[in-house]
Order: C-alpha cells, then sequence, then structure tokens
C-alpha cells in the first residue's frame, strides 16, 4: 500500500453528508478539544505534585516523565481534535490519557461514578473520534480530499499510458500484418 493511500485513509473521515449530524459531530469535537486543553495546563502547573498524586499512586515508572508525556498529549492533542487535523492519532494518544485517568480513579475510589464520570466521558468522545475521524467539517476532510484527488489524476494518467501503448501495440501489429 503506497504511503499516500495509507495517509488518505487515516485521515478520512467515516460518514454520510448529513449536514445537521456533521455540524453536531463538528461542534462536539471543538467542545471536547478545547475543554481538554486545561486538563494539560493544570499538570504543567504543578508537575511534581501530579506526577506524585496521580502516576506514582498507579504503579508507572518514571513519574515525572509521565506525567509531562500526558500534559503534552493533552496540551497537542487536545487543539489538533478541536480543529480536525490528524483527528484519528490525536483521538489515541488523548483515550490513552482518559483510560490511565480512568485506571487511577477506580483504585482510589472503586466504581465511584462521581469520580469516574468525567474522564469516562472525554474517554468515551476520544472514542468515537478515533473510530470515525475528524467528520466532514475538519481538516482532515480537506486533506483527504486533496490526496484522493491526486490519487484520482494519476490513476487516469496511468489509464492514459496503457492506452497509449495498447493503441502502438496495436498499430504495430496491423503494420506487421500487412
Amino acid at each position: 500500500m503506497k504511503l499516500s493511500s495509507i495517509i488518505s485513509t487515516t485521515l478520512e473521515p467515516r460518514c454520510q453528508i448529513r449536514w445537521t449530524e456533521q455540524t453536531a459531530w463538528t461542534l462536539l469535537r471543538v467542545v471536547i478539544g478545547v475543554m481538554m486543553i486545561h486538563n494539560g495546563l493544570d499538570k504543567l502547573g504543578n508537575i511534581e505534585s501530579f506526577a506524585e498524586a496521580y502516576v506514582s499512586y498507579i504503579g508507572l515508572p518514571f513519574p515525572i516523565f509521565f506525567s509531562y508525556v500526558a500534559a503534552y498529549t493533552e496540551l497537542i492533542g487536545a487543539p489538533l481534535v478541536a480543529i480536525g487535523l490528524l483527528t484519528r492519532p490525536a483521538a489515541l494518544g488523548l483515550f490513552g490519557t482518559m483510560c490511565v485517568a480512568m485506571y487511577h480513579h477506580i483504585l482510589v475510589a472503586g466504581l465511584s461514578l462521581p469520580y469516574l464520570e468525567l474522564s469516562a466521558i472525554y474517554a468515551g468522545c476520544f472514542f468515537f473520534f478515533l473510530v470515525n475521524g475528524g467528520g466532514l467539517f475538519s481538516v482532515d476532510a480537506v486533506l483527504s480530499n486533496l490526496i484522493n484527488k491526486n490519487l484520482f489524476n494519476q490513476k487516469i494518467e496511468q489509464t492514459k499510458l496503457l492506452e497509449k501503448v495498447y493503441q502502438d501495440s496495436n498499430s504495430e501489429e496491423q503494420k506487421s500484418l500487412s
């Protein structure tokens, strides 16, 4: 599989064109992306405290390192989800971060809904975007359309070249028969 085909498949939204649904999809993507940014900023505000209270508590090695990974995943991934650029990879990172957050909440408070609620909602939203992509009103959709247009033009050129080769070989066969 060619690189451009892989990139196009990764960026292409899996959806039908229903404007009301796509508008709601876009609104959810923007809101969830913008709301997640502050979580990364909060972590960076006191990284040592976050590392001790959350990362060390669940037993991960290198708590400061993983605290920075979580913070920058949220600071970089959330705006990417909000604008719909590289939505699936960004949503994957954010979904993983929210799964770790849910694990922490379960260790601290068991299956208590007040503790799990927000991270579970975020995880569900990011999983949605991981599976479905950014939707039609996203930068991914624009890039996918450009890549697919270029792939389509390449296929047309290949077809024209094959037709020319075929016609040339037919004309040579007719000359040799005459």
